[in-house]
């Protein structure tokens, strides 16, 4: 086998089933398969389009905009929206690319409400690491400087690497999953910021998720087959209650009495058992 050959299967193995779950839903649904994709690209160009204005940025940034020294109750309040509002200094055609691209397999693969759900989990690990990391200071393994409390923090990038991972997981792209952690990991080593450690918080909740998913799937009883395993001795009991009635069972098709002490009819004294 050529090394082409190999590699085309590889690449189908690993990318073949969500590819073909993609084709079929939209085959099948069209545009509707990708409802809360189209909706989350809209809105995240609708919200660029109006932080860039001068009567825009400032509602903007009350509502969407995330920072580490703000109340802990008003950043979650504005979490929400922080997932759809692009950061000022990266282009914007890469967060729309992301979310075209990420969010329309994950809501394929996944469903519409769970890759909303892992998005905001993923959103909401980042901040929350964001106060841990300032709290615990930079001299700490995990810390942060206290100037990062001021970095605002918002875009779908924590959403889109974690939405990565988690379909990969349950798609079984195993190489490719491994490929996004540690572009990540290399990602803070050559920049560490805290955007690149928030991509790394999001990855360890999705991590976690992932294995108490499998710790359950594993310890979930199987499946019942309908066909009762008799108790031991049943089946030599049921024998001899066939044998007293001659070999044949009960003549009327009653079953046969356990035991003496009930009132027995004529049907059913097939045995003294």
């Amino acid at each position: 086998m050529s090394r082409r050959a190999a590699l085309r299967r590889a690449a189908v193995r690993e990318w073949g089933p969500p590819a073909a779950a993609v084709r079929t839903a939209l085959a099948e649904r069209g545009a509707r398969a990708l409802a809360l994709t189209l909706t989350a690209t809209a809105l995240t160009a609708l919200v660029q389009l109006v932080q860039n204005q001068s009567w825009g940025y400032g509602p903007v940034r009350a509502l969407g905009a995330v920072r580490a020294e703000d109340p802990f109750w008003s950043a979650l309040l504005r979490t929400p929206l922080s997932l759809f509002v692009p950061a000022l200094d990266l282009p914007v055609w890469g967060a729309l690319a992301q979310i075209l691209l990420v969010f329309g397999v994950a809501e394929i693969c996944l469903g519409r409400w769970r890759t909303l759900a892992v998005a905001y989990a993923a959103t909401l690990a980042g901040t929350l690491y964001a106060r841990i990391g300032v709290a615990l200071g930079p001299e700490a393994l995990l810390g942060l400087p206290a100037s990062d409390a001021r970095v605002v923090d918002t875009g779908p990038s924590a959403a889109v690497v974690a939405l990565a991972v988690y379909v990969c997981h349950q798609r079984r792209a195993r190489f490719t999953g491994a490929l996004v952690v540690v572009a990540m990991v290399v990602e803070v080593l050559v920049k560490d910021n805290l955007a690149g450690r928030e991509h790394l918080a999001a990855i360890a909740v999705v991590l976690a998720v992932c294995g108490v998913r499998e710790w359950l799937g594993r310890r979930a009883p199987a499946p019942r087959t309908g066909r009762r395993t008799p108790a031991p001795g049943t089946g030599r009991r049921r024998s001899a209650q066939g044998l007293g009635a001659g070999g044949g069972g009960t003549r009327s098709g009653a079953p046969p009495m356990r035991s003496w002490n009930f009132r027995r009819g004529p049907a059913q004294r097939t045995s003294w058992w």
